[in-house]
Parts: C-alpha cells; sequence; structure tokens
C-alpha cells in the first residue's frame, strides 16, 4: 500500500486530499509514522521525530494513530489478494508478495491482472496501492519502488537484464552502506558492475557467501517461491525501560545485550537466522520496526549487533525518548537441515569460539556469569 496509514487517514476524511498529513502523536517526544507523498516532498519520512517533521512541513495535519482501523484495512486487502490466488505471503499490514501463475488463466495476463488487485483495493477499501511485476520476488519488489506511489511496472522476462543492470548496487539485499563503500573502492557502482565482475575479485573484498550472493542477483537469479500462510517463526527478545531513554550509547548498549540475548537463544534452539529486526517504542507508545535480510544466516551476537546497530543508526532518531527495544531473529533455518556453508575467516571463527565459550561458561555459573565488557561498564 502506499503510505498506509496516512491513506486511511484520508480515506477518512476526504478534506485532507491534497494535504500534507503526517501520522503520529503531536509534541516534542513524538515521532512520525506514516506521511503522504506531499509531505514527504519536504523531506518528511517514517521514524523521524515529530519536531523536526514540522519544521520541515510547518502547515502539515498531524492525526493520531487508529492501529484498529488499520488492522481491518489490512485485513481487508489481504482477503482481496487470497480472492485473486492462494499462494500470498504477506511481508507486513501493507505488502505481499503474490503468485499469480494460477490466476492467468482466469483472470488474465499480469498486467490485467496487477489492475484488477490495483482497482479492486480503491473501490473496496478507498486507498491505492503499487503492484510490481515480474518472474521473481527480488525483481518484482525492485519493480513495485518504481511503480509507487499509485501505479503498476511490469519487468518481463526478456527485459529483466535491462531494467536490473542500471540500478545502484544498493539495490541488491545485502548491501547496505559498508558493503556499498568496500565495492566502490574497485570502482563498482551500477549492479551492471557487479554482474561483470569474477565471484574470485568480489570473494577478496566482501567473502566468499556474500560474493556469491550478490554476482547471483545480479544476475537476476532468485530461487525463491512464493510461501503462503507462513506461520513465521523468530526468537527474540525485549526490554522496558523504568524511565525513557534518549541516550545512544545507552540504547545501542541494551541492543548489544539483547542480541547475545537472542544469539544464545538460537544455538541452544539449533537455528540460524536469516533476517534480523529491531523494535523501537517511543516515550508516546508509538513502536517502529526495521528489519535487515543477512548475507549469509547466523547464529552469532557479533552479527545481530552489527546489523542493530546498523538499522538504528539509520534512524537517526536525534535523542527521541524511547521507552522500549527489542531485537528478534527471523528466517529460521534449523541447523540440522540448512545446507548454508557460514563463510568464517579467521576473526568470524574466533567469534564463534568465544560465544561458545560464553554459552558454557552460562550453562554452569548462570547468565550473568559472562558479558561483554561494553556491558559490564554500562551496569557500573
Amino acid at each position: 500500500m502506499d503510505a498506509f496509514f496516512a491513506s486511511v487517514e484520508v480515506r477518512e476524511n476526504p478534506k485532507l486530499i491534497g494535504k500534507q498529513v503526517i501520522v503520529g502523536y503531536d509534541g516534542n517526544r513524538g515521532v512520525v509514522l506514516s506521511a503522504t507523498y506531499e509531505a514527504r516532498k519536504l523531506g518528511v519520512h517514517s521514524a523521524m521525530p515529530m519536531s523536526r517533521a514540522l519544521r520541515l512541513a510547518p502547515h502539515a495535519i498531524v492525526v493520531e494513530p487508529d492501529h484498529s482501523k488499520y488492522s481491518e484495512v489490512s485485513e481487508n486487502v489481504m482477503a482481496i489478494f487470497e480472492s485473486i490466488t492462494p499462494l500470498v505471503q504477506p511481508l507486513s499490514v501493507d505488502e505481499a508478495f503474490l503468485d499469480i501463475s494460477g490466476a492467468q488463466k482466469l483472470l488474465g495476463s499480469p498486467t490485467q491482472i496487477g489492475e484488477i488487485i490495483r482497482a479492486r483495493v480503491s473501490d473496496e477499501q478507498g486507498i491505492t496501492c503499487s503492484v510490481g511485476v515480474a518472474s521473481t520476488m527480488f525483481i518484482a519488489k525492485l519493480a513495485t519502488n518504481f511503480a509507487k506511489p499509485d501505479g503498476l511496472h511490469v519487468v518481463s522476462a526478456d527485459k529483466v537484464i535491462e531494467f536490473l543492470h542500471p540500478l545502484p548496487i544498493g539495490a541488491l539485499w545485502g548491501v547496505g552502506e559498508k558493503t556499498a563503500e568496500q565495492l566502490s573502492r574497485l570502482g563498482l557502482v551500477t549492479v551492471a558492475d557487479i554482474a561483470n565482475t569474477p565471484v574470485k575479485t568480489l570473494t577478496r573484498v566482501i567473502g566468499q557467501g556474500a560474493a556469491e550472493h550478490l554476482y547471483e542477483l545480479a544476475w537476476a537469479r532468485d530461487p525463491r517461491k512464493v510461501t503462503p500462510n507462513q506461520a513465521e517463526k523468530s526468537i527474540g527478545a525485549e526490554r522496558t525501560f523504568d524511565s525513557d531513554i534518549d541516550d545512544p550509547e545507552l540504547l545501542l548498549a541494551q541492543f548489544l545485550d539483547l542480541s547475545n540475548k537472542v544469539a544464545k537463544r538460537l544455538r541452544d534452539a539449533n537455528f540460524f537466522s536469516r533476517t534480523i529486526t529491531i523494535k523501537v517504542r517511543f516515550s508516546d507508545f508509538t513502536s517502529v520496526t526495521r528489519s535487515k535480510s543477512l548475507v549469509s544466516a547466523t547464529d552469532l551476537a557479533t552479527d545481530i549487533y552489527a546489523t542493530s546497530k546498523n538499522l538504528f543508526t539509520a534512524m537517526n532518531l536525534q535523542r527521541a525518548r524511547i521507552r522500549l527495544v527489542g531485537v528478534r531473529a527471523t528466517g529460521l533455518i534449523p541447523t540440522s537441515e540448512s545446507a548454508i556453508q557460514l563463510e568464517l575467516s579467521d576473526r568470524d571463527a574466533g567469534w564463534r569460539e568465544a560465544e561458545a565459550a560464553m554459552d558454557q561458561v552460562t550453562q554452569k555459573f548462570g547468565s550473568s556469569a559472562v558479558k561483554p565488557a561494553r556491558l559490564i561498564e554500562t551496569d557500573n
């Protein structure tokens, strides 16, 4: 869906059509949950402190969120998807993958089905949605970005490389700021650059697992299938503070502690995780989540914390007051069934040995017997 929360509010109050609308709680301690494209054009985005958002868009109308209403609309939209095809994999309240291969005989071409979906969501729910159509999940997701707002973008099988290769390397799943910086030193700027670089060369810079992953994506090879109604297994930990915290260093220390807890629970349960999600709840009780899929699945706290730290830092909260933080590992793979070969550098092997030793100590003497030095300093 396009600017989902804000779109629902505009639907409820037509006087807001064409206006700069921000969903969130007004005041110095509030944060932006959603914003119309009119507000986004001025630089407003989700998770931004409300005070900064209103400086960027001083004439914006602030609407308090109604999550029960958003959940109802989300359920109705998912029902529309499921009437098109039973193969629906929700990603969040406002996003899903659909496998429409079996629906084409009855409903027409992928373009026609995309238009049917958009029309029904608009007619039945009064909001807009953008649809990306492609032969793989990866390309369909990218196509959706090109369709926004309120559009349809189709990438036919014979046009995939033409569509993909001019994009910046950041379009590839798994390329964050650090990886992009490493690749840029090789002069790699576009997806085409990755596709035309030998895997051995990429491996020297980012490791074998990441190199093979990015090379495959650069040639649009994505073997994943839409998995409907999958009950997502996850392992996580949260911490609610006695009083709100706005110190980034203290918050990062909490993420480090939670990352260690999640990693140990993963190892105890014999799982690797493909995706790390952080949760931040603000003083006004609004919550924001951010997720990142990993190049290689992991059960190491050092990987989980590095990802959590990057996600939190990228939110640029500017000392917003925070009541709760959480870390969750999803996309779980049983170690006994996983065909993933972890890319173990000397540094990775050292961390694995260290965390295995920590597991043995905590099992014998309790969870407080050993912890990272940074957490001991924080406790003191």
